[in-house]
This record gives C-alpha cells, structure tokens and sequence, in this order.
C-alpha cells in the first residue's frame, strides 16, 4: 500500500553526491523502495546524476527534506535571510521536479532551535508572514509539479509551530501545492492524541516521515504503529512513508538532533529492523 523508504541521514551526513553513490546500491539491497533526499546546501548531489542512480537500482526519490540551519528563515528575518532562503527553497523544488520527487517538506518556516515567546498577535503576525514569503515558492512548485510539506517540530526545535492545529492554521490561504508533512518522532512528543492529529491533517498530507519514539528505529518503542498506520489509511494518503533518523559518528548532525548515544547497534541494523517492522505490519 505504501512506498517505504529511508533517508541517507541513517548513514551519514552532508548526503553528496559520494555518499549517495555508496548508500542507494545498499538501500536497494536492504529491500527498500525509495530514498528521501535532503539538501543541506545547494549542490551537494547532482539531480540528474541521483536521478540515474536512483533508476539504476530500481528506487525512487520520495521526497526531498529542506534544511534550516540557522540563517535560513522566512519570518522574524531580515529581508536578505528571507530573500536568500525563498532562493534555496526554490532549488529545492527545482532539485525535486528533476529527481522525480513529489514533495519538498521540513521546517521551511524558520531555522532548526530557533525559538522565541510569541502573543497571540504576534503568532498572526508571524503566520501572515510565513504566507507572503512562501506564496512564490508555492507558486514556482505548483509550476513544476511539486508539493511543499511544512513539518511542525517539537518544542525543543521550534517556537512556531509545534502541532498539526498550528501547521493547518500556519498553511491557511496558501495553494493546495502547500500541505503537511507529518514526522512521528514530533508528533508524539507534541500531540496529545496523536492519531487524532494525523487524522486532522489527513486533507493536508503530502509525505510521511517515522521514526521510533528514541528516533530509533520503528517498532521498538512505545508507539501504537498499527493504530497510527490504520489512522493513515482512513486519511487516504497512499504516498510514501520514510524512515527518518540519524547518525551520531557525525559531531554536525549529532548535535542538530541531540544523539547523545547509539540507537541501534549499527546503522544498518537500525534501517534493516525498521524495515522489516513496517512491512511486517503493513501486510
């Protein structure tokens, strides 16, 4: 029912075009069916390239994850910061039209950790701003067949927007290129029912990222993956759905998503298990 994928951040990080050359030959092997592709700076994989890749293993680009490192924001941001990130998300959108990918999705609102108090005015304010910067971005996606998933993040990442209520209020009055893309790993940790939530953003949804509760692998943790999986499908989303977790043998993106010890006994038995856990499931 579902196209099951995984992103290279499992393994490594920044994802070029070398590190892709070594892991989607693996990630074929391991049974997969996709791979979600980040781009932490322009340039890092070459389109045409991954797309070849991809094709020659039998794989498909799910999706492609737009990073906000600090210096990439759309609101509370000088013009320039806004300018400068409404160009990197447009490159995004152009890498994903060529890779074959459906969606970009992330945190496209605001750098990763940045947070700050808002009111409830300023909170308006702050989403009306959101709309005005992205609304060309939506416009050049709309153009070449791509969708936008906006990623609501825990607490801890992001003081913007931290539940699917916010995001669907946060997106209000963008085109219908503009959705949600939904991270388990967030969810859990900001919904009080989870699976109510993702029911809330059934009419939104454009990609699906999992991961286990430890940002492990699915399956061993407390999440009731067969009640999440049973709430997806009434949604009627049949995209893909992406495992997303990360190394912590690389100080950058260790540190970025707070992995302080092992989550698996190797990379690959994380996205080998969670693999066979969702299938498992899933049939």
């Amino acid at each position: 029912m579902y196209t099951i994928g995984v992103n290279p951040w499992v393994w490594t990080s920044p994802v070029d075009d070398e590190a892709l050359a070594e892991l989607i030959p693996r990630i074929a092997r391991f049974g997969f069916d996709a791979v979600e592709l980040p781009i932490e700076q322009p340039g890092d994989w070459d389109p045409v390239r991954t797309r070849e890749l991809l094709a020659a293993h039998g794989l498909v680009a799910a999706g492609v994850c737009a990073v906000t490192p600090p210096g990439r924001d759309l609101v509370a941001a000088a013009p320039a910061v806004v300018e400068a990130t409404v160009a990197y998300l447009r490159g995004c959108v152009d890498s994903a039209a060529t890779v074959g990918a459906p969606c970009v999705g992330g945190p496209v609102y605001a750098s990763v950790g940045r947070t700050w108090r808002m009111s409830g005015p300023a909170r308006a304010a702050c989403y009306a701003d959101f709309r005005r910067a992205l609304a060309p971005v939506a416009d050049h996606a709309g153009e070449r067949g791509v969708s936008i998933g906006v990623e609501a993040l825990n607490r801890y990442e992001t003081s913007v927007v931290n539940t699917i209520a916010q995001t669907i209020e946060l997106i209000d009055g963008l085109p219908s290129t503009v959705g949600i893309m939904v991270d388990t790993y967030h969810l859990n940790i900001e919904e009080a029912d989870p699976y109510a939530a993702l029911a809330a953003a059934g009419p939104y949804l454009k990609h699906v990222q999992v991961s286990g509760t430890d940002r492990g692998a699915p399956g061993a943790d407390h999440f009731d993956w067969p009640r999440f999986f049973t709430a997806l499908r009434a949604t009627g989303y049949r995209g893909a759905v992406c495992i997303e977790s990360f190394t912590g043998e690389n100080e950058t993106i260790a540190t970025a998503a707070s992995i302080w010890r092992p989550l698996a006994p190797s990379q690959d038995r994380l996205a080998l298990d969670g693999l066979t856990y969702l299938r498992r499931i899933l049939r």
